[in-house]
């Protein structure tokens, strides 16, 4: 098991791309702010780009210095294919993202 982390900015950008076949086990998104921030994730296939179809997450509601973990939902990932995410604000919410190679 491996993990992957990235500062989330207010451009939807990749924090995490499969370099083969990999199985996602654990999302944690942190807002170490002290006001609200919201969050947007989207699975993007290899050769794509995040938009409304894709996106799995639609503006999720941290509040200030706390955490949502999204590990009900196991995602299979093959080479290339990504997780993406924005932030409300640059400066709020930093990403890690446990994976397993499969």
């Amino acid at each position: 098991m491996a993990i992957k982390s990235a500062n989330v900015t207010t451009i939807a950008t990749a924090i995490y791309t499969s370099t083969g076949n990999s199985a996602t086990t654990t999302m944690h998104y942190c807002n170490y702010s002290n006001g609200l921030a919201t969050a947007n994730v989207w699975v993007v296939q290899n050769g794509f780009s995040a938009n409304n179809i894709n996106m799995i997450y639609s503006n999720i509601n941290i509040t200030g210095t706390n955490t949502v973990v999204i590990d009900s939902e196991k995602l299979i990932l093959g080479p290339g294919d990504a997780i993406y995410a924005n932030a409300s604000a640059n400066l709020t919410i930093g990403a890690t993202v446990s994976y397993i190679g499969i």
